[in-house]
């Protein structure tokens, strides 16, 4: 095999430690454009061209003459494909983030329930005027709802069922839940009659396209939280917002949006039920390190010619 010679789009310093644990050359290369690609780079490191969830701004960005070049391999940098343009998944063989953000993201959901349930922050006191003690929600024994059961998924409902929750859930596959604990319901329509907590977590697809929408929040349990750590374009707004304002749903938790950010005068930004987050759920000071080891063990195969994981799978999304 020829020497690895990775082009990475991830800061210069995160690349200066990658060459140095991959014992590899490693080509700096800013993000969003590969215009500049080195031609001699056979492995691609990769951020999501288009971080404000603009479809139309990703899909316009231009292919590299002579693409795919020599490459042999391309790691992105995160789980979902949506933020990157076709011609880069259709190249050679794709590895996706998986895994590397699901501890985080569970940690983001579990603080939503309880701040739902306890009325984190309205409960806490200021001056003496409004001693008074509201009826808070227990979580134990709570039915938490997941659209998606993929390593989000799993690691959500790990920690909730630690926590005494209900947990029942729907996935695209036919794959049995092998964790124990976890039921499965016939379709989405169940789903968010049966949750108080509603979570999702399933990839950007046409199929997941407004999954959230009026037929299906009109099944919903009265006083339902959703929350979407997914992406923006599973919940059609209108739908959700009339939902909110009649109050069948309670509280919409939403760390992503479609786009992102929200226009100016948006109407989540100020609607009493909405808490909005700038996609954050992700992100903590451990996230360069998981997606450095993602990386570094794939590497490992590729060095030795064994199969990747986590290849994406163009036709499912993911």
């Amino acid at each position: 095999m020829r020497d690895i010679i990775i082009a990475s789009q991830l800061d210069p310093s995160v690349n200066a430690r990658l060459a140095q644990q991959a014992q590899a050359r490693v080509i700096d290369l800013p993000a969003g454009d590969l215009s500049v690609l080195a031609p001699e780079a056979n492995v691609l490191f990769v951020r999501p061209f288009n971080k404000a969830g603009n479809a139309s701004t990703t899909q316009s960005a231009a292919r590299p003459r002579g693409w795919p070049l020599q490459l042999d391999w391309i790691q992105l940098a995160s789980v979902g494909i949506d933020f990157y343009p076709d011609w880069l998944l259709q190249g050679p063989v794709v590895t996706v983030a998986r895994g590397t953000a699901s501890n985080a993201i569970a940690e983001y959901v579990l603080a939503a329930i309880f701040s739902a349930a306890k009325q984190i922050p309205t409960i806490w006191l200021k001056d003496a005027s409004p001693w008074q003690r509201p009826s808070l929600s227990l979580v134990q024994g709570s039915v938490l709802g997941l659209y998606g059961f993929g390593s989000i998924g799993r690691a959500v409902a790990q920690r909730a069922l630690a926590l005494g929750m209900r947990v029942v859930a729907i996935r695209r596959s036919q794959t049995p839940f092998d964790i124990e604990g976890v039921d499965a319901v016939a379709d989405l329509n169940e789903l968010v009659a049966r949750a108080d907590h509603l979570v999702l977590a399933a990839p950007a697809t046409p199929a997941t396209r407004h999954a959230i929408n009026q037929h299906v929040l009109a099944q919903a349990k009265p006083g339902l939280h959703l929350i979407n750590i997914a992406r923006g374009s599973l919940i059609d707004d209108t739908a959700l917002l009339t939902a909110l304002d009649s109050g069948r749903v309670a509280l919409a938790t939403l760390d992503v949006t479609e786009p992102e950010p929200l226009p100016a005068g948006h109407r989540y930004y100020h609607h009493p039920r909405v808490r909005l987050s700038p996609h954050i759920s992700p992100h903590t000071d451990q996230l360069t390190d998981a997606l450095l080891d993602k990386f570094l063990g794939n590497l490992q195969r590729f060095r030795s010619g064994q199969p990747l994981t986590d290849v994406l799978d163009p036709a499912r999304g993911y």
